[in-house]
């Protein structure tokens, strides 16, 4: 019990003194040796480090590039963005489409050849597939085999009418002869009534063969007719491009089986190039047909290209979420169709590229003159 008591007087003491004695004497070696012996007394950490200095210079920097990034942005948008429009002059959103058309199969068949690719550049009316049509080829066969036969089968009909003709005419002189007979009173009644019955089952028969005729060239004409089927089909089996235009995706291969109407490509008509843009009530109420505009793309921000409008919606909707306008208020717009001039798409048809995003200009005032940064003509 004293030597316990002993213990913890001498503690306190200790405690009391490390108190009492200046902040410099607090900082002292992590470790101290203590005897093993003795009492265990407390053993003072070194105090942590503040490092708010360094969390905060890591804010500093995330928004000095912050700020270096949005100053870059303001300076882009201010050199290629919207130029400063004069009144007279309104613009709206889009992106760069053409009339897509589908190649399709007009029979159900198997591919058996693919001529061009995804990419390709194609002229109206080249050949881009074809498809198996063996099976065509057989029954175009078999039909002019029968329309063979349907042409003998006139010819034989035809000469029979020519043998008919002469036997009526035979007839016919032998009962004008009889008639004659009997008036001088060398023949007989009844042998001018034989001869009139002659007469008639001759012109029976050559009424039966003219009908013959008409029958077998009825037939004729019938197996001419599936014969030009046969070929107009085999021909609908190779496929064309309608428009002149680029492959712009290749949906079926070699060797597969599509229905009638199957897909076999989708291509791109160059010759009919535009963007739709939205605008509102207030603007779109003074743009009509033919009205001057430019497309100025994302991509060519130093280029604008001529246009015109070509298409006014006649009914109010709701902006899609994909255009941008200046208003949320702004919610019913008008489509304004901007269509690209067919001419200056012919001598660029190879930089024609679809979906690229950009902005049209319209001139709604004809006096208005285009700002220098949307002088198209005057443009390669």
């Amino acid at each position: 019990m004293n030597a316990s008591t002993e213990s913890d007087r001498n503690a306190k003491v200790e405690e009391r003194k490390q108190e009492h004695e200046p902040a410099a004497s607090v900082v002292s070696p992590p470790h101290e040796i203590i005897p093993t012996g003795g009492p265990k007394l407390p053993v003072p950490l070194p105090p942590e480090q503040p490092r708010r200095r360094w969390a905060w210079g890591r804010i500093a920097i995330l928004l000095l590039l912050l700020a270096i990034e949005g100053a870059g942005g303001a300076i882009y948008w201010l050199k290629y963005s919207q130029p400063s429009l004069p009144p007279g002059i309104v613009s709206g959103n889009g992106r760069i489409e053409a009339d897509e058309i589908d190649i399709s199969t007009k029979f159900a068949g198997r591919i058996a050849e693919i001529l061009v690719d995804e990419g390709d550049v194609v002229k109206a009316g080249q050949v881009v597939a074809r498809m198996d049509t063996r099976d065509l080829e057989v029954s175009l066969k078999k039909a002019e085999a029968q329309v063979l036969g349907a042409q003998r089968a006139l010819d034989e009909a035809r000469a029979n009418v020519a043998q008919q003709q002469s036997q009526l005419t035979l007839a016919q002189q032998q009962f004008e002869r009889t008639q004659s007979l009997l008036q001088r009173g060398h023949a007989t009644t009844e042998l001018l009534d034989q001869r009139r019955q002659q007469v008639d089952a001759a012109t029976a028969a050559l009424n039966a063969a003219n009908f013959r005729v008409a029958v077998t060239e009825r037939a004729l004409d019938a197996g001419q007719q599936d014969v030009e089927l046969y070929k107009v089909n085999i021909a609908d089996n190779t496929l064309r491009a309608p428009r002149g235009g680029r492959i712009q995706y290749r949906i079926a291969n070699i060797g597969e089986v599509l229905p009638a109407g199957g897909k076999v490509f989708t291509m791109l008509d160059l010759s009919y190039v535009y963007m739709d843009i939205y605008l509102p009530t207030a603007e779109v109420g003074k743009a009509k047909i033919g009205d001057d505009a430019r497309i100025v793309l994302d991509a060519r921000p130093d280029l604008a290209i001529p246009a015109k409008v070509t298409f006014i919606a006649d009914q109010a909707q709701f902006t899609p979420k994909a255009v941008e306008t200046k208003s949320e208020r702004e919610k019913l717009m008008f489509r304004v169709r901007v269509r690209i001039d067919p001419e200056r798409l012919r001598a660029h048809a190879a930089k024609v590229k679809s979906g690229v995003p950009g902005v049209a200009y319209v001139k709604l005032d004809p006096q208005v003159s285009w700002p220098e940064g949307l002088q198209g003509p005057n443009q390669g």
